[in-house]
């Protein structure tokens, strides 16, 4: 066959190859990538005379083999029966060197014990509590990048999946699935893997925007009734509830556009908006705490300028009750993360805030966020692009937002002289403009090293005040001021 004729066989008919998933093929299909450039194929076209495969999570993972590089859809709609089906078919053949991609997974991950060693290994792109003892033991690899350019390493085959485990909302009249609660980097994942196979849900809504997917489009279709994985409350404690409540009040305009973090604190803030007018959503991820905010006419999302009238976010985390408001709700746009999280997007928005979590801040202004000292903790996540894209609003009224306690619950201090020895810098010194702790608000925007220490130092715990005066002395060689 001529190079013209793979390519396009390739463009044409490459889906509909797909129920035949042998290494004969898949290797053909790779030479066809590297003849003609070609690295996604839409999913949202019906493919004319394809049939829905329905088997069981057993028959699906069958295609898996040796070296295999899967895509794992994640957060709540982590597709664990597939997962479970995956581990079974390893062991049972002996397979070797299969990898995982994916961002932060919910439920067990029975492949990171030394049962699988060499069998199933995860490159998280963000982890979560149950690969976090994997990522800093070793048995797990993590991956930093920012979230908005997660689908560029599926994109640019820096990633090359052979299949794609995900989970969708069941079939509408028109045979169409959604990605329901997460599109994040999933919709870049099922337009570049070679296989797809499918958990379908009753449970799992069915969301509008970038997520949808044919189901001709999908290899296997796994039927099942499996609950969503939901996010524990968060506990809301003297000091977050502070924290929300200045945020509220000095830095959150009635009409403006929000993102939110994942955590107590940016929970809080949603509380203390109950009296704000007008709010937007442009985010990269939302939780309960919109809900009440929608019932009481307060996020309206009349003045945005992307998506007007639309809670805009790329994925979802949290109770059934959040996932019955998503189901077949159009006020909802579940975006590819890609633009949802591009600062040339978010900046258009009206006055931006951006309300994002530290693990600690030293004296000039630099943001940890993902691990404490050498142990990672998450990942990049949103937090810069949204960071940088209130920063830049249009309208000169964005909020950029660093919010944190100012202690640990064992009294250390959270805004330190020097970071941790091994911890990341995620946000950098030149990024930050506000920082809040339950004492304050430092503007560091614009302020020399000088008065940046101070700043931060008028928001530090007193307990730490005078330690913290002390250390910037020894490291500026001055005397904090705020002038």
């Amino acid at each position: 066959m001529s190079s013209l004729a793979r390519v396009f066989l390739t463009r044409n008919s490459r889906r509909l190859s797909r129920s035949v998933h042998v290494s004969a093929s898949l290797k053909a299909t790779e030479e066809v990538k590297e003849i003609s450039g070609l690295s996604s194929h839409e999913c949202s076209y019906p493919i004319a005379g394809k049939k829905v495969v329905r088997i069981s999570a057993q028959q699906a993972v069958e295609h898996i083999k040796s070296g295999d590089n899967i895509f794992v859809h994640g957060i709540a709609a982590t597709p664990t029966p597939l997962l479970n089906a995956l581990c079974e078919h390893a062991k049972k053949k002996d397979l070797k060197h299969i990898a995982l991609h994916h961002l932060h997974l919910e439920g067990p991950a029975p492949w990171a014990t030394e049962e699988y060693k060499g069998i199933i290994r995860s490159n998280s792109l963000f982890t979560g509590a149950n690969l976090r003892a994997g990522v800093n033991n070793g048995t797990v690899d993590f991956n930093s990048v920012f979230l908005s350019e997660i689908p560029l390493l599926f994109k640019r085959n820096v990633i090359n999946l052979n299949v794609a485990l995900i989970h969708v909302s069941a079939p509408d009249s028109k045979g169409f699935c959604s990605l329901g609660t997460s599109v994040d980097a999933t919709r870049s994942a099922i337009i570049n893997a070679d296989y797809i196979i499918a958990m379908v849900n009753q449970n799992m809504p069915r969301t509008f925007g970038d997520g949808l997917i044919h189901s001709s489009h999908i290899d296997g279709m796994v039927f099942c009734d499996f609950p969503l994985h939901e996010r524990p409350n968060s506990k809301l404690g003297d000091q977050e509830l502070k924290i929300g409540m200045t945020i509220a009040e000095h830095l959150v305009e009635d009409g403006a556009t929000l993102q939110m973090g994942i955590g107590a604190i940016p929970d809080a803030a949603l509380v203390a908006l109950k009296n704000h007018k007008d709010l937007g959503i442009h985010t990269e991820m939302f939780s309960d705490g919109v809900l009440d905010l929608v019932e009481r006419n307060v996020i309206t999302n009349a003045h945005k300028k992307i998506h007007p009238g639309k809670i805009v976010s790329s994925f979802v985390y949290g109770s059934k009750r959040l996932y019955e408001f998503l189901h077949d709700n159009p006020m909802i746009f579940m975006g590819d993360v890609s633009w949802v999280n591009d600062t040339s997007m978010i900046r258009q928005n009206p006055k931006v805030a951006a309300i994002n979590s530290a693990v600690e801040i030293d004296l000039t202004g630099q943001v940890v966020a993902d691990s404490v000292g050498s142990r990672f903790l998450s990942g990049f996540g949103g937090q810069i692009d949204f960071i940088r894209g209130a920063s830049l609003c249009n309208d000169g009224r964005g909020k950029p937002i660093i919010a944190l306690p100012s202690q640990t619950k064992k009294g250390e201090s959270k805004i330190v002289p020097f970071i941790k020895e091994g911890a990341g810098v995620v946000t950098t010194r030149a990024h930050v403009h506000y920082v809040v702790t339950e004492f304050g608000i430092a503007q560091l925007f614009g302020r020399n090293m000088r008065q940046r220490a101070f700043e931060l130092i008028r928001i530090a715990h007193p307990d730490h005040q005078e330690r913290l005066e002390q250390a910037a002395f020894s490291r500026l060689k001055v005397m904090p001021s705020p002038d």
